[in-house]
């Protein structure tokens, strides 16, 4: 299951985002968007995991959770990144 995380410190990058979520179950991968020109985070991620019940579970545990002073916004992706649901932008890259 891909979930989308906002409202993300802007400190925070993949690597982090992967330990917060690993207490649930496997993480595939975990990314937190970067804007390209600034070179900062645009405040929101991914995180993929493959056990759906495993991801509903960090899902409702984790949404509304204190990450690094910022109340994370956590659910599951409503289609692909930069697709309607999520911001897009050309200038966006991904860091994990």
């Amino acid at each position: 299951m891909n979930i989308f995380v906002a409202n993300l410190n802007f400190k925070v990058r993949g690597q982090k985002l992967q330990e917060v979520f690993e207490p649930f179950g496997e993480v595939t991968s975990a990314r937190v968007i970067i804007d390209k020109k600034t070179r900062r985070s645009k405040g929101y991620g991914f995180v993929e995991m493959p056990n759906e019940i495993e991801a509903a579970k960090a899902i409702q545990d984790l949404n509304g959770q204190e990450l690094m002073g910022r109340q994370m916004v956590v659910q599951q992706s409503k289609g692909k990144e930069g697709g309607a649901d999520h911001p897009d932008d050309s200038n966006s890259s991904m860091m994990e």
